[in-house]
């Protein structure tokens, strides 16, 4: 049967349009606050993100205004779409809305289409974040998997002691990693997003039943094979 879908995000940020197009329409922009890595050229959008390599063509570039790129349209009708539009405002802030449109097949969409919504809102609060934090700046992407969950009450329980958290957890709690401070700009049944003085910090629980961590720093450079052991620490 499957299940045609939109959900679309509106928010001002205290950045220029010029500031925002780099982030939605650049390789390094994307870096510092989707997922994986990116690339823009050739009439593409590139991403690299645990094995998963899509290649998107661009159908709208308006530079300071519009960009969009959407997937081509597999056999069975899957596709995902994206499009950033861009109005700015007096005193240089900027209105960004985001549409997300797209169509999952099969009679067992829902869980799927609930990963992708959960997961794309922690995606669209951390580009509202950059924005108002970081814009301007290009962050180093970090991607690590823990081992497979079975328990997901227990595993964010784990993970929220390891942040120095106390559940329920909310936006603007504050949150220590390393003894380094930060503060939640984002939580909800899937993810968690934590902002400190030079990073994103942010986790997801993957579609294949792992623990995802999907940073951006924008100081120093991350380790990954640090976060890999303390994934696997965490969670083995």
């Amino acid at each position: 049967m499957g299940h045609e879908f939109e959900t679309s995000n509106e928010f001002s940020v205290g950045a220029t349009p010029e500031q925002v197009w780099g982030a939605i329409a650049t390789g390094p922009g994307i870096d510092s606050w989707f997922m994986g890595t990116n690339e823009v050229g050739d009439g593409v959008v590139r991403t690299a993100f645990g094995g998963y390599n899509p290649t998107l063509p661009i159908t709208v570039s308006e530079p300071g205004r519009r960009f969009a790129y959407e997937s081509a349209k597999a056999e069975d009708g899957r596709f995902v779409a994206y499009e950033f539009l861009i109005e700015g405002r007096a005193g240089g802030s900027t209105v960004l809305r985001t549409v997300t449109s797209g169509f999952l097949p099969g009679d067992d969409w829902a869980d799927e289409f609930e990963a992708m919504t959960l997961g794309g809102a922690l995606f669209m609060a951390t580009l509202e974040t950059y924005l108002n934090h970081f814009a301007g700046r290009t962050a180093r992407p970090l991607t690590a998997f823990g081992p497979p969950v079975s328990d997901w009450e227990h595993a964010w329980a784990v993970l929220h002691r390891e942040l120095g958290l106390t559940a329920p957890v909310r936006e603007g709690d504050r949150a220590v990693l390393d003894g380094v401070e930060g503060t939640v700009y984002f939580v909800n049944a899937h993810t968690l997003g934590i902002r400190t003085g030079g990073a994103l910090l942010r986790f997801l629980r993957g579609f294949h039943g792992a623990m995802v961590a999907g940073h951006h720093f924008f100081d120093g450079d991350p380790d990954q094979q640090a976060w890999d052991d303390r994934l696997t620490r965490l969670y083995a």
